[in-house]
């Protein structure tokens, strides 16, 4: 242990001896214990000189309640300037005692050298009082040590005229409160150059090998590494360098990249110059400011420089160099808290000609009260704040009289910055950072008038309160009327007045140094939290920790494909190329090489389309079969196969099996080798030869692990995995089904840190964890029990700023990090699926598509080899085919399974039997919603296509038989005049209209401009997500000019439209005509209206006005409309409609009604048979072949589930 000298924050309430005092023993008596009147007490321990400090100890006050659990070390060279010790995850609160007599040690993550140590409790024994006894350990070091004064430097001369140096290791410590100035300058004739220098607080490097273009560049590029290195504080730089590989360390953070230019050495010409540059004027070199500050044991490649300078070696030139730390402290408070923070000063020697305020602050926050004082003649008020990173300088005079300006550019970068402000000469001025100053015009002079209050406003002072968020930061060298304002004596109540402050201390920290904010992301920072921009990164999330999807999404042949471009979408014409000079193409996709890795490894298919068009241009050489022409996959490896056969076969996969139907347009489908990355074609150069290719996008559908599932069926079994790798963030997602009332789905646990996820009771999933704050619980209730045998879906996260965890469509549960906790999650164990370490509480039932950090688990192939575990789950509702169609919902039963099909438009044991119905010109369904469900069921239509996507979405699908033009399909209105309506226009097109501003003209999109009132089954499908409106079975995608969301929904409306107040002209020139047809499979998010009019006829949420008919029209018309003809009895029943419209007996319409609906059920046993017939004949005959090809390129994020009905069976009724 180290000696120690004794210092007090105030009188002591118990202390035998300065020696009892300090040292931590299990015998004797006494310890520190201060006074209750004392509001800050710390124990500061002097060490008498520099030494380095690897570990302390405490213990409580000897035979007493009296102890300290918790504390803050605080280091400083010269015990005016204090800097608090921080553990490598920025954790500055140490551990202390919890008895008064164990000893507790606490090793420092970092050494630190200092000289005096101040230990700050922040916690204690809640039955008693603070009591301390310290013990320091460390050991003591040599140091040389450097005074740079901004003009000063040492210059180290080399024997020769230059020196050249293939490794290079530079090691020095610093300390300066100066943000800029050089440390380090060299460079060389051929372009070599060396500077390591401060800029903004941080170190920069810049260093070139052999690059003279880079010598005459106005734009050098360094690298950075550090923040807030003007503290007053030493930091420590290591630079090592081996050819082109550099390792830049400070303090802890170390920067790896390679050196630019073409050598491998460094060729510096006669000496390297350390604290400036000597010669401005030199050739080559930019003029920056010279280091003011000290430096200590400079070493550079082994020689001790400042021990030669001291020696007055012939090799070292100092100029103005001292060899001793006399640099001056500048004493910083404090701002700690957003709403209560102040200092209170009064006004020293007011001059008959007005006052001044002159000041020094760093800050992170955008927003916070700087200086507030009021002013004679009453009553005028003067405020000073920051206002979105701008100083503005407010006079308020009598009633709502003010005069502002501003000053300043960017003032919370966490740099300091120096601030003056004069009232003199009927004017007052503020002045920033020595630029040009804003001025206020007076009438009259103003004086100060009570108190100067800084950063804030005590609650005893109204007239100040309200105007900004109190000031978080540091501020120093306070002048007012030009005297020093001396914070020591406002610490010890001699002067002023101040609320949570810390004095000796500016206590600022970058929150983004380690960057927290992953992939890229850009960090930026307040006072105690921090944000990522993901922007660009492909990743989502707090911490950009989540993978987004980078493809389009679009539906087709009812799978879902997942479509990733690339940067050459046209086809490309190719000439004059040749194996010597061949032309080469480089594809870059939307994504990166490791997310394309994931997307491929983890889809069932991928395929990527190949056209290639050649004249007089060879693939191959006919004489040897070498390749004239290939493409490189992902990996870069050279492929000269075509045409989605397996690699190693030179030919198209087309031409073997002979069914070639053209041979130019191919696919590439083996998965490991997409996608394409580069292709190269050399065979153009003869007269007259061309080719013409294009690499389609890569496509891929299915996810390999959606069913990979394990079944557990003893409490003491589990599945193992290596350790989870979640330091920093980590992100879980399953499926689970089980019966019984609790089990853990997973745990990983370390020394003391752990995460758990399980259901703790029927119906609550828990996500716990512990990083070392304590334990953190995040729970999910469900209003249903989840352990009823079905599916459900949980996913946990855990990153630096946030928890969650979200179950089903449930809202998500979020528990914010604490600002300056520990954010390292450190496990050892393996991790645990399905049960614990210890047997107990495992989990009973299935586990399926379990990802961790994006990497799917093989659940079924460690099931194989483990007891009491099961590969894949029993059940009916497990397969991957889909046993309910159109977002039926399959429940399982003991024996077999239902399909709930309430939030379809289908019905039937499978719903896939749709509702048609048949309208009148003056008929109408309306629906109408309920209160709860205005907006709630609009935001769980959201919720249930994505956890995190708060956009307004919508999901409108209907389908139609009409021959009426103009005609109103649809209408969605709300109580706030927003409306949604599908019509058909004069001529036949559908058009969409949406109006979500009511101050502007409405969106209207003609998806195609094709006469779709043709007697034929058409079907819409439109989904919105915010502004992107996508009509997909015509494949279009908008652009919306809102993307507000539809507040209050009022109704639904199919046909004629009764209130038409709010639409506009083109809108109601349809409402009003109606429809006549055939409606079915109406669905508004989660809405059937017609299936809701058809099966609850006395729904109080229904309205139908006029005859509304349930028939077989639209079948019909889909059958009629399969073999090219146009249905005779659709002719008839919309003959009917047109007679029924002039002639109003209802007997009369019943009796035409039944006429046709019997004509029609003739018509279509007929059809019938004839169909039955004729495929019957086509597969005796084995004579059938289908070919389809179909590309859809849209930007579609979710799949609508709302396929074209099956129709087994068709009921009618009559009305």
């Amino acid at each position: 242990s180290i000696p120690l000298n004794l210092s007090l924050s105030g009188k002591i309430n118990a202390c035998v001896s300065p020696s009892a005092c300090i040292f931590c023993s299990s015998s004797g008596a006494g310890g520190w214990s201060p006074m209750v009147t004392d509001q800050e007490p710390w124990l500061q321990v002097d060490l008498r000189e520099q030494m380095e400090v690897t570990a302390v100890a405490t213990q409580g006050r000897y035979d007493s309640w009296d102890w300290v659990s918790s504390y803050l070390l605080l280091y400083s060279d010269t015990g005016r300037a204090w800097k608090q010790y921080r553990h490598e995850d920025g954790v500055g609160r140490f551990v202390g005692n919890g008895n008064s007599e164990t000893i507790v040690q606490n090793k420092l993550s970092h050494p630190v050298r200092t000289r005096f140590l101040r230990f700050v409790p922040l916690d204690w024994n809640p039955s008693g009082w603070m009591g301390l006894r310290v013990e320091v350990y460390g050991c003591s070091y040599k140091s040389y040590v450097a005074d740079f004064d901004g003009r000063s430097s040492l210059l180290y001369r080399f024997n020769q005229k230059s020196m050249s140096t293939v490794k290079d290791v530079i090691s020095l410590r610093f300390k300066s409160h100066q943000a800029e100035g050089v440390l380090l300058h060299g460079e060389g004739q051929r372009g070599d150059y060396i500077t390591l220098e401060l800029h903004r607080g941080r170190l920069d490097l810049y260093l070139n090998l052999d690059d003279s273009r880079a010598r005459f560049s106005s734009h050098r590029v360094p690298v950075t590494v550090g923040s807030l290195l003007d503290d007053q504080h030493w930091h420590s730089v290591h630079i090592e360098r081996f050819n082109k590989q550099v390792n830049l360390t400070v303090d802890s953070y170390t920067q790896r990249f390679q050196t630019k230019g073409e050598g491998h050495s460094l060729e510096v010409d006669y000496e390297l110059s350390f604290g400036g540059i000597p010669l401005p004027g030199k050739p080559g070199t930019f003029l920056r400011k010279n280091f003011n500050g000290c430096m200590e044991n400079l070493y550079y490649n082994g020689i001790n420089v400042i021990d030669l300078a001291k020696r007055r070696k012939p090799q070292i030139h100092s100029g103005n160099v001292t060899f001793s730390c006399s640099q001056p402290q500048l004493v910083a408070c404090t701002f700690v808290s957003s709403s209560s923070s102040f200092l209170s000063l009064p006004s020293a020697s007011p001059g008959a000609g007005g006052f001044s305020i002159r000041f020094q602050f760093r800050t992170w926050n955008p927003e916070g009260l700087l200086l507030s004082v009021q002013l004679n003649p009453d009553p005028q008020k003067l405020r000073l704040q920051i206002s979105n990173s701008w100083l503005r300088l407010t006079l308020h005079s009598s009633g709502r009289q003010k005069s502002e300006v501003s000053a300043g550019r960017r003032v919370s970068d966490g740099l300091w910055h120096s601030v003056s402000l004069d009232a003199r000469n009927l004017q007052i001025t503020l002045t920033v950072d020595n630029e040009p100053s804003s001025t206020i015009e007076l009438w009259e002079q103003v004086q100060s008038r009570g108190s100067f209050y800084f950063g804030g406003c005590p609650a005893t002072a109204p007239d100040c309160q309200g105007f900004a968020p109190a000031f978080q930061g540091c501020m120093q060298l306070i002048f007012i009327n030009s005297q020093l304002m001396n914070l020591s004596h406002v610490q010890q109540g001699l002067l002023g007045n101040y609320n949570e402050l810390q004095f000796d201390t500016c206590n600022i920290k970058d929150r983004c140094l380690p960057n927290l904010c992953e992939h890229g992301a850009r960090c930026s920072q307040m006072w105690s939290s921090f944000s990522c921009d993901c922007s660009g990164t492909g990743y989502a999330g707090a911490t950009c920790h989540n993978c987004e999807h980078f493809g389009n999404i679009f539906l087709a042949e009812k799978k879902v494909w997942t479509v990733l471009s690339h940067n050459s979408t046209a086809p490309v014409t190719v000439q004059t190329s040749s194996l010597q000079k061949p032309h080469v193409m480089i594809f870059n996709y939307s994504a990166s090489a490791e997310q394309l890795r994931a997307i491929v490894s983890g889809s069932e298919q991928c395929q990527q389309e190949v056209v290639y068009n050649c004249r007089k241009s060879r693939l191959f050489n006919t004489k040897d079969g070498s390749p004239l022409s290939w493409w490189l996959d992902r990996e870069g490896e050279k492929r000269s196969y075509w045409g989605g056969f397996l690699p190693g076969v030179q030919q198209c996969s087309c031409s073997l099996e002979e069914n070639c139907i053209d041979m130019n347009y191919f696919f590439l489908s083996y998965k490991d080798h997409l996608p394409v990355s580069q292709i190269v074609i050399g065979d153009t150069d003869r007269m007259g030869s061309q080719a013409v290719y294009h690499i389609g996008p890569l496509r891929c559908y299915g996810d390999r692990s959606i069913w990979n599932a394990a079944s557990f069926y003893q409490e003491s079994s589990y599945l193992y995995f290596p350790t989870l790798q979640a330091e920093l963030a980590s992100d879980i997602s399953f499926y689970f089904k089980t019966s019984a009332p609790s089990g853990v789905f997973l745990e990983n646990q370390g020394l003391k840190d752990f995460i758990r996820v399980e259901l703790s009771s029927p119906s609550v999933v828990t996500f716990s964890f512990d990083v070392g704050n304590g334990p953190a619980v995040l729970s999910v209730k469900s209003h249903v029990p989840l352990n009823d045998r079905q599916w459900h879906y949980v996913r946990a996260e855990r990153n630096a700023k946030e928890a969650s965890v979200q179950v089903d469509q449930l809202p998500l549960r979020f528990l914010e990090a604490p600002a300056d906790g520990h954010l390292r999650l450190r496990l050892s164990s393996q991790l645990f699926v399905g049960g614990t370490a210890s047997q107990q509480r495992g989990f009973l039932g299935c586990i399926r598509s379990l990802t961790v950090n994006g990497v799917s688990f093989d659940l079924e192939e460690r099931a194989k080899m483990t007891p009491g575990v099961s590969a894949g789950c029993p059940g009916y509702c497990t397969g991957s085919s889909s046993l309910c169609h159109n977002r039926g919902r399959c429940v399982e039963k003991s024996n077999g399974y239902i399909c709930d099909c309430s939030q379809s438009a289908y019905g039937g044991t499978t719903c896939n039997q749709g509702d048609i119905s048949s309208l009148f010109p003056e008929s109408s369904v309306t629906y109408t919603f309920q209160e709860p469900f205005s907006v709630m069921q609009n935001r769980s239509s959201q919720a249930s296509t994505s956890s995190t996507d708060s956009r307004a979405r919508e999901d409108v699908a209907l389908s139609f038989v009409t021959s009426q033009r103009p005609a109103m399909l649809l209408t969605v209105s709300t109580f706030s005049q927003q409306y949604i309506a599908v019509i058909l226009a004069t001529n036949g097109s559908v058009q969409i209209w949406y109006h979500l501003q009511t101050d502007k003209k409405p969106d209207v999109f003609t998806p195609t401009p094709s006469n779709l009132a043709d007697g034929r089954l058409h079907r819409i499908r439109i989904h919105r997500v915010g502004k992107n409106l996508y009509v997909q079975d015509i494949h279009r995608k908008y652009t919306l000019s809102s993307d507000a969301e539809l507040i209050l929904i009022r109704s639904l409306t199919l046909g004629k439209v009764a209130r038409m107040e709010h639409f506009d002209e083109e809108v109601i020139q349809g409402a009003s005509k109606g429809f006549i047809g055939c409606l079915s499979s109406v669905q508004f998010n989660h809405v059937a209206p017609l299936k809701v009019a058809l099966t609850n006829r006395g729904s109080s949420l229904v309205t139908i006005r006029g005859p509304l008919v349930q028939s077989n029209c639209g079948a019909l018309a889909e059958s009629h409309t399969l073999q090219g003809k146009t249905s005779t009895s659709m002719t008839l029943m919309i003959y009917l409609f047109r007679l029924t419209n002039t002639r109003k007996d209802l007997a009369v319409i019943a009796g035409v009604v039944t006429a046709v609906v019997f004509i029609t059920v003739c018509a279509l046993a007929v059809v019938i048979r004839l169909v039955y017939q004729q495929r019957r004949a086509q597969r005796s005959s084995g004579s059938i072949k289908e070919e389809h090809r179909h590309s859809m390129y849209t930007d579609y994020r979710t799949e609508l589930h709302l396929h074209n009905p099956v129709r087994d069976s068709v009921k009618e009724y009559y009305i």
